[in-house]
Parts: structure tokens; sequence; C-alpha cells
């Protein structure tokens, strides 16, 4: 008669950043367990969390654009590569951490003229932890906001722009 060998499991051994997420998944990296029942086990890759708080913080009124500037300057040039505007490297503004229960957000975002940040930002991070709590069952432990430019509208216009100064020096 032979014994059944129980399954063998694996466990990582993830570092834990602040507020004490386990901190084994960025963006790129492989999926996390979100549950694991009798019936099956359901893992969600780092990059769905990117996408649902990309998506999440987008929808809030006065965000302008996700990035800085050298973000979405490269985002503009990859999206006109064939095939370099998928996958979860042209999330910008977006970073995730993913551990087996908790998740931890860092968000750029380019801010609307007269918006109040304040709020702007109360708002957005309420928006992005409703999402990625109800969508994938993870605990957001923290979502970290850093507004890093202010849209100003007329600048959309270039004929709307001042002529430039004539220098009287020569």
């Amino acid at each position: 008669m032979t014994e059944a060998t129980p399954p063998t499991t694996t466990t990582s051994t993830a570092t834990t950043r602040g507020g004490g997420a386990a901190t084994g998944a960025t963006a790129g990296s492989p999926a996390r367990v979100a549950e694991d029942t009798g019936q099956g086990r359901t893992t969600i890759a780092a990059s769905v969390v990117q996408k649902i708080a990309g998506i999440a913080a987008r929808e809030i009124s006065g965000v302008y654009a996700m990035g800085g500037g050298v973000s979405r300057a490269f985002g503009a040039i990859r999206e006109r590569i064939p095939g370099g505007g998928t996958g979860a490297a042209n999330i910008a503004g977006v970073q995730v951490e993913v551990g087996e229960k908790q998740a931890a957000i860092d968000l750029d975002i380019v801010v609307e003229y007269g918006a109040s940040i304040r709020e702007l930002a109360r708002a957005v991070r309420r928006n992005v932890i409703t999402a990625v709590e109800s969508m994938t069952g993870l605990e957001v432990i923290e979502v970290n906001i850093a507004v890093n430019d202010i849209h100003l509208p007329e600048l959309d216009n270039p004929e709307d722009l001042p002529a430039p100064v004539v220098s009287r020096v020569e």
C-alpha cells in the first residue's frame, strides 16, 4: 500500500512596506493568490491591480493626466509603435506592490487648474481603494498620490499663447 503525499505549496518570502503589506509582486511580476478554497485557487496579476487603479483615478473629475512629464512623453511615443501600447508598462503614473492579501498603490497625477488638490486627492484615493478592493478582494493599505503638474486649459490651443517677446538686445 502506498502513502499519499500531501501536495507541496510554495510560499513567497516577501518584504514588508511601511504599512506591513507583503510586497512580493510589482506590476511586471507574477500573480498573487487572492483566494484559495477547496474548490480552486484565484490569482490576480499585479498588472490587473495597476490597470484598475489607473482607470479609477482617471474617473475623477479634475485629474487631467497620469504620470510625470517624462512618462507621458514616453507613453506618447510608445503608442505610435506597433504593439508598444499594450502591457502593464504603459500605465503611466501607476505603480503597485501586491502581496498575498494586500496592495499598496502609488499614483502620479496632473491636476486641472482650479481643482482643490486636497479634495481631489481624497476623491481619487477613495475611488481607487473602492475599485481595487471590490474587484480584487485585496486590502488596499495605502494610496500615495504625487501631484506632478497642473494643466492650464489655455495652453491647449497654441494660437491663444501670447506672442513671443522680441529681445531689445542684439
